[in-house]
């Protein structure tokens, strides 16, 4: 994964935090525990998606920090309302469909617009569940894969089973345990 500065992430030692913050100076701290011994292995996650961050600490702290990328600058855009974010883009839609969407009140766009608000305001609770509970399985098959009661709480994680995963994480290194919890907070559907 292409690391970014605004990137908010938890470096970790083997299985102990090393830090959590934004990407540089997650990164600062990890090089202050490589130059300081870390055993390793050194592991840096994105916080949203547990997706690994890939930085090369080869020479000085300034080289290392000076290969991280700078935010995304903005391209120019092509037609459109470039303000507010509008991008033209093809539809493919059957007669009867273009039909109901021509009588829609705000016309074609405006109609799709609604839809598509409606469609994710309905979505966005499991949606936001389903990620965290990706991530948190993510996270946990690399850090806690060959512990004790690894396939139980994966299994709890998806049926919903809060009380099940906390029993089950419990005897597990703190620093881990608490990234996952912290993870796993925004899995639990509420009820």
């Amino acid at each position: 994964m292409k690391p970014s500065n605004d990137l908010i992430c938890s470096a970790f030692d083997h299985r102990q935090l090393i830090a959590s913050g934004p990407l540089a100076e997650v990164v600062r701290a990890t090089r202050q525990a490589l130059d300081a011994g870390a055993a390793g292995p050194i592991l840096i996650f994105d916080d949203r998606t547990s997706q690994p961050v890939e930085v090369d600490f080869r020479g000085s702290l300034d080289e290392v920090m000076a290969r991280l990328p700078s935010p995304p600058s903005v391209a120019p855009r092509g037609p459109g309302r470039p303000r507010l974010g509008v991008v033209a883009r093809e539809v493919t839609l059957l007669p009867r469909h273009w039909d109901w969407l021509g009588q829609q009140s705000g016309g074609v766009s405006g109609a799709l617009r609604r839809l598509v608000e409606h469609a994710t305001r309905q979505q966005e609770p499991q949606a936001r569940a389903r990620q965290a509970q990706e991530a948190t399985d993510r996270f946990m098959r690399v850090m806690a894969g060959d512990l004790a009661g690894y396939e139980e709480a994966s299994r709890a994680l998806y049926r919903g089973e809060r009380e099940r995963f906390a029993e089950l994480t419990a005897k597990w290194p703190t620093d881990v345990r608490q990234h996952l919890l912290k993870l796993a907070a925004g899995a639990w559907t509420p009820e």
